[in-house]
């Protein structure tokens, strides 16, 4: 019993004798971790559905899910006996034992999910296995179980949830608007869909058809379904990935720096088939994408990581949103270096590669038209753009990168016939000082010559300083850093690895460190919060690119100010050798701030700009 001190909120509880709880509550409260909306209700039944080898899923959704979830599989359907058990607490065919909890590979096997649902629901189960001669049908009203009666059904289950949380007011009462609700749901079969893109799934809200994912083979299906669920423009200008090692594999693609979105909407991650949410993860990706993204932008991915199942726990949330993978660190490294090789193999006028789940690589088109020819429209050559081949234009080179000749040599330039297009084509003229017109064989190409020389004297100046940034300086003063009793026993524990990083830190106190020395290149920068911010990172990820990151900011100041300014007026070989050099160069399709460095418009663009053809 609860009685409410005056002018207070807070009850003062009358205590009560212990006693065991009615199994309709016990259910009720499981509900509530369970089922947080009816998106909830869909991502159990669903996942029960391709754990019995449904081929083909329907959803059927009346009012965003609070008054009618409908889910109907053709998998292998249920004998009648076990119907009862089913919606009955903790009952499942999905693990016996501990080790099977340590490896499990299905998607639901908490065996808590129906049972949850049925106490805060009209439900019913209809089931029939392929050889039964009719199915069997089961009613729960609120947590009370009726009787099985036969019923016509094709083989395989289907589950109606009516009028959910009816008889939780209290729950009901904080769903959403009907599109809202709907949203989610409609958001996390999507989700399904990109894992598995072999199995049918068709959605019906209020009677209409909204999403049918049509079975797709698995040598070419993956990236059609990313193309189904995500749009052309992910799935034509997509990375493709594909890493392995120290027991993982990593696949699936992710979107070019170019084509970030203001909000994180497009991103998927799937551990062993199952979509998760992870820190480690999302860590991991930021610092891939951290030396491409414009600032308050986000990358989209779909990434499918497999591993032994005993390196991962998928046990640790009601709803298996989330995992704990049982060596993060490796986990981390893995996702950050390949992702960051993906990302570093992207060049200005390279076609991105996207691939099928076979391995077979294809040139996505250039253009971000939908109507860009293919890479094998007929070229017609230019030489060098105004009468000068390829190799005329080197010589040219030099003076423009005269002003920064400390800072690299001359890098390989790639070989080009000339009757060969280079991916950049040849340069044309320039625009108010500030562009590079070229043309390609697929049309017009655009260059902002600063940016793109911003990111070319960036990636050499990388290259160069990448060792020296270890060396390690004293600070005329060392520092004295105040941290929780756990940092401090961190660092003592941890003093070689952080060596590696460039600080030399030694413990004064339980609560104080001193700080004798950084990195040589980061000398004048806040060495105190860099020491920390290095030493929380390790802690929780395993890993830091702090240094890096402060380097890196230190190199993009110097690039911006070596890099030609707009309005110098280069001459055409100055400006063939700027993209060849873009061409040769990591990352060149964005500047060090993340905006783009070139843009392409084929020849279709053009002509609708000027309405030929019409």
């Amino acid at each position: 019993m609860h009685e409410y001190n005056a002018g207070s909120f807070l009850p003062r509880l009358t205590r009560l004798p212990i006693r065991p709880l009615p199994d309709v509550l016990i259910n009720q409260i499981a509900a509530g971790e369970v089922i947080e909306r009816p998106a909830s209700v869909v991502k159990e039944l669903v996942e029960n559905a391709l754990d019995a080898g449904a081929q083909r899923v329907e959803v059927d959704i009346e009012e965003g899910g609070a008054r009618l979830i409908r889910v109907r599989d053709d998998g292998g359907g249920m004998p009648a006996e076990e119907l009862a058990l089913a919606v009955s607490r903790h009952a499942t065919s999905k693990i016996g034992s501990l080790d099977d909890l340590e490896a499990v590979l299905t998607l639901g096997f908490r065996g808590e999910a129906l049972p949850s649902i049925a106490s805060v629901s009209h439900f019913s189960l209809t089931s029939r296995r392929a050889d039964d001669e009719h199915a069997t049908r089961l009613e729960v009203d609120g947590g009370r179980t009726g009787a099985l009666a036969p019923a016509q059904h094709p083989p395989g289950t289907q589950v109606e949830v009516r009028e959910l949380f009816y008889n939780v007011p209290a729950r009901r009462r904080f769903l959403r608007a009907e599109r809202t609700e709907f949203g989610h749901i409609d958001e996390w079969l999507r989700s399904l869909a990109l894992a598995r893109p072999d199995r049918e799934i068709r959605l019906q809200h209020n009677g209409k058809l909204i999403r049918h994912y049509r079975p797709l083979n698995e040598q070419r299906g993956r990236l059609a379904r990313v193309r189904d669920a995500l749009g052309e423009s992910f799935a034509d200008y997509c990375l493709a990935v594909e890493h392995e090692g120290a027991g993982l594999r990593l696949t699936g693609w992710v979107g070019a720096p170019t084509a970030s979105r203001a909000q994180a909407d497009q991103q998927y991650f799937f551990v062993n088939g199952r979509a998760v949410r992870d820190r480690v993860v999302s860590h991991a990706v930021r610092q891939a994408y951290a030396d491409v993204l414009f600032h308050g932008r986000h990358p989209a991915y779909v990434l499918f990581l497999d591993l032994d199942p005993r390196r991962v726990d998928v046990n640790v949330h009601p709803a298996k949103h989330e995992v704990r993978f049982r060596d993060q660190r490796v986990i981390h490294d893995f996702l950050f270096r390949s992702l960051h090789a993906t990302l570093a193999e992207a060049r200005a006028g390279a076609a991105p590669k996207v691939e099928s789940w076979s391995g077979a690589a294809v040139d996505a088109p250039l253009s971000t038209g939908s109507d860009s020819p293919s890479a094998s429209s007929a070229w017609t050559p230019r030489q060098g753009g105004l009468g000068l081949s390829v190799g005329e234009t080197l010589g040219q080179y030099r003076r423009l990168y005269a002003p920064q000749a400390a800072v690299a040599s001359m890098p390989s330039m790639p070989e080009a016939r000339d009757d060969e297009a280079p991916p950049l084509g040849f340069a044309l003229a320039q625009l108010a000082g500030v562009y590079i017109l070229a043309e390609n064989a697929h049309g017009l190409v655009l260059i902002d010559m600063h940016a793109a020389h911003e990111r070319i004297s960036y990636e050499r100046m990388k290259t160069a300083l990448a060792e020296d940034s270890l060396r390690r300086i004293p600070l005329l003063v060392p520092a004295t850093l105040s941290l929780s009793e756990r940092e401090a026993d961190f660092v003592e524990a941890n003093q070689q690895a952080l060596q590696t990083f460039g600080f030399v830190l030694r413990r004064l106190s339980p609560t104080a460190v001193q700080l004798d020395e950084i990195p040589a290149l980061l000398d004048g920068v806040d060495a105190r919060q860099l020491a920390r911010d290095v030493v929380s990172d390790l802690m929780e990820h395993g890993a830091t690119r702090r240094v890096e990151e402060q380097r890196n900011e230190l190199l993009a100041t110097m690039a911006c100010h070596a890099s030609v300014r707009a309005n110098r007026r280069l001459t055409v070989p100055e400006m063939n050798a700027l993209m060849r050099d873009m061409e040769a160069t990591e990352r060149s399709g964005q500047c060090n701030h993340g905006r783009p460095t070139w843009t392409q418009l084929s020849m279709q663009e053009l002509d609708k700009l000027f309405l030929r053809g019409r």
